[in-house]
């Protein structure tokens, strides 16, 4: 098969699809590789490395559409590349379609067949492609939030760890999976004062025995959550349904309960986000401010540490990526569950449900 890696053009998208030596294992598996200049250097990879390892290195993105059957990428195709797309062709990439009606539109218009990270499943449930980027952007979030509730950036000048003599700061985190999970393990570590919230249970159980004594498991409720926000100091809200949009668990309303500069890191953003005052931000202008209460929603939270991403992110896609290639698209996901779970439009009709119905769309099936 053919198989193109362009290079990131979403603002201050810095990592890379395949690695080297991802693409070494292609090669050897028989596939042919293009991929555009410099595609890798923001992660640290030359382009001498690619043709090293066997890829044909192209001048441009035209170049890469035009030769592949299939596209592996990292984020979203954006308007450049969507002309680009061709009825047939495979993209396999996070899409987060829920949150943009018009990519769906657009992808649909296409006839290509849209395969996302973000919704290939395990028959456990586990979200293989999505948990490593989830990891990043948990342990981030508290990074984040703490250089934002620094005065001189906006935030109401409490340092999270608090010193001897001063209390440390409370930290809130809506969702107990793998977002949120490490979110209050660094948030912790840091010294916060950590309350974790979730609707799960056996989850929160789960959490209170490998926690440290600085967390504290809440379930998850509006009650619960109107009781939390007073003494937060950071929130950060971390909750996903797999495809779907997130729900909006703290409403506009809601923001007056919360201490003047205090910090909201909406890690669900790229879902459509769990804050009701929340939209799209990006790395080169990350904040805005709504009733006095200091707004984080970067939706590619990992490009900034790109090198860490790419290898996190490429370790779990490209045998996912080698099945598909190997196989074709249509016997891979007749044989993978998994991959089957990841199909979200194939050639003009939206396949998964999660997307349709955030939209209102009739969902096709699909079947081998």
């Amino acid at each position: 098969m053919r198989i193109g890696v362009p290079k990131e053009i979403k603002p201050d998208e810095s990592r890379v699809a395949l690695l080297p030596s991802g693409v070494h294992q292609m090669v050897e598996a028989g596939h042919e590789l293009y991929v555009e200049t410099h595609a890798g250097r923001e992660s640290g990879y030359l382009d001498s490395d690619y043709e090293a390892a066997g890829a044909t290195v192209v001048g441009n993105a035209s170049e890469v559409f035009g030769h592949a059957d299939l596209i592996l990428k990292v984020k979203e195709p954006q308007q450049e590349e969507i002309r680009l797309i061709r009825q047939g062709q495979v993209v396999f990439t996070y899409f987060h379609f829920a949150a943009d009606r018009r990519l769906v539109d657009a992808m649909v218009r296409s006839g290509a067949v849209a395969i996302a990270y973000e919704t290939v499943q395990t028959e456990d449930g586990e979200l293989p492609l999505l948990i490593p980027m989830s990891e990043i952007a948990g342990r981030m979030a508290i990074q984040q939030g703490a250089k934002y509730l620094e005065r001189r950036m906006g935030g109401s000048g409490v340092l999270l760890s608090g010193v001897p003599g001063v209390a440390p700061a409370n930290v809130v985190i809506l969702g107990g999976g793998v977002v949120g999970s490490n979110a209050a393990v660094i948030a912790a570590g840091m010294g916060a004062d950590v309350f974790i919230l979730d609707t799960n249970l056996r989850r929160l159980r789960h959490l209170d025995e490998v926690m440290p004594p600085n967390v504290r498991t809440i379930m998850s409720n509006h009650y619960n959550i109107r009781k939390l926000l007073p003494i937060a100091d950071l929130v950060v809200g971390c909750v996903l349904i797999p495809g779907a949009k997130a729900p909006k668990l703290v409403t506009r309303e809601m923001l007056s309960l919360m201490k003047p500069r205090s910090v909201i890191v909406d890690v669900a953003i790229d879902q459509g986000g769990c804050f009701e005052t929340s939209h799209p931000t990006t790395h080169e202008d990350p904040v805005f401010v709504v009733d006095d209460i200091v707004h984080y929603a970067v939706t590619n939270m990992p490009g900034t540490v790109p090198r860490t991403s790419t290898i996190a992110l490429t370790n779990a896609t490209l045998p996912y990526a080698l099945k598909i290639a190997n196989e074709g698209w249509e016997a891979a996901a007749a044989g993978s569950s998994a991959i089957r779970s990841g199909l979200n439009i194939v050639e003009g009709k939206v396949v998964h449900p999660a997307v349709a119905s955030a939209f209102g769309l009739e969902c096709a099936e699909w079947s081998p």
